[in-house]
């Protein structure tokens, strides 16, 4: 049973529609309690992955910002170095300073630009996964509402004693 998610809710939805309705009682209906529970379980089982997708995410998002770190610091590095080599005269070396202090410069901006990028691809993904998890979540709970209604009738309606308490 490697269905999706989506799969198996869709075949909860056609298993009730399909189901047989009880006489006297059209919106109730007979569904086979086993394969219910079965494809719920198979819902239970598969919300691990997505939460497993999410933290994959956010492992990619760790990983391209230490890779834009250490671009640069790269690029820090060739800065200074090329800073060193043009010491030889005073305007010379003012001008290296200068174009070191711009690719300092060019460089953090570099690191914010990746970095917020990364930070948005990052929360729009888990936005993304955290809405499937919580549609995911509403269906099921929805279905099994619904089930407990067809299995149990009396169970879903409160009774009058209650009410009064």
């Amino acid at each position: 049973m490697a269905n999706s998610i989506e799969e198996v809710i869709t075949s909860l939805y056609e298993m009730v529609q399909d189901a047989w309705s009880l006489p006297l009682g059209a919106d109730k209906c007979v569904v086979e309690r086993d394969k219910v529970l079965d494809l719920l379980d198979e819902m239970s089982n598969q919300l691990p992955g997505e939460l497993k997708q999410a933290k994959t995410i956010v492992e990619s998002r760790n990983e391209v910002i230490t890779n834009a770190k250490r671009e640069a610091e790269n690029i820090l590095k060739q800065a200074e170095a090329k800073a060193k080599q043009m010491i030889s005269r005073e305007e010379v070396y003012k001008q290296a300073e200068l174009q070191a202090d711009e690719m300092i410069k060019a460089a953090q901006n570099k690191i914010k630009e990746l970095r917020q990028v990364t930070n948005d691809y990052v929360d729009d993904a888990m936005k993304r996964t955290e809405d499937a998890i919580a549609q995911s979540l509403s269906e099921i709970k929805e279905s099994r509402t619904k089930f407990r209604a067809l299995v149990n009738p009396q169970a879903a309606k409160p009774s009058p004693i209650i009410e009064d308490i």
